[in-house]
């Protein structure tokens, strides 16, 4: 088992820009693949990209160009910009931990991943 914690988020303005963390006790050979999710008032969890140990990168269609993943792995971190920030990325953001790499499982599922962080609340103010 890992624990993850997120941080970074916070309220910000519509345009503006947040880079989210997520740090894991321990990155193992057996966690290979972390995931980010977002979760809006009323709806479920929406898979925005995936980060391996391998260094390979994988992001929802939607997300592409706004969303950017880095990966600090001294830290045992994963980290998560998001760019031009708009009203309706307002969410909880998650990561989990799979020991799938993001490539060669269903990194968009929820069921992927067998560990999740509390979240990192993101407020977009227009």
């Amino acid at each position: 088992q890992v624990q993850l914690v997120e941080s970074g988020g916070g309220l910000v303005q519509s345009g503006g820009s947040l880079r989210l963390s997520c740090a894991a006790s321990r990155f193992t050979s057996t966690y290979r693949g972390i995931g980010w999710f977002r979760s809006a008032p009323g709806g479920g969890r929406e898979a925005l990209a995936c980060s391996s140990s391998d260094g390979s990168e994988y992001y929802g269609e939607s997300m592409k160009g706004r969303f950017t993943l880095s990966r600090d792995n001294t830290r045992n971190t994963v980290y998560l910009q998001i760019g031009v920030l708009k009203t309706e990325d307002s969410a909880v953001y998650y990561c989990g931990a799979s020991e799938i790499p993001c490539g060669s499982g269903l990194w968009w599922e929820v069921g992927t991943y067998s560990d999740w962080g509390q979240g990192t609340q993101v407020s977009v103010a227009s």
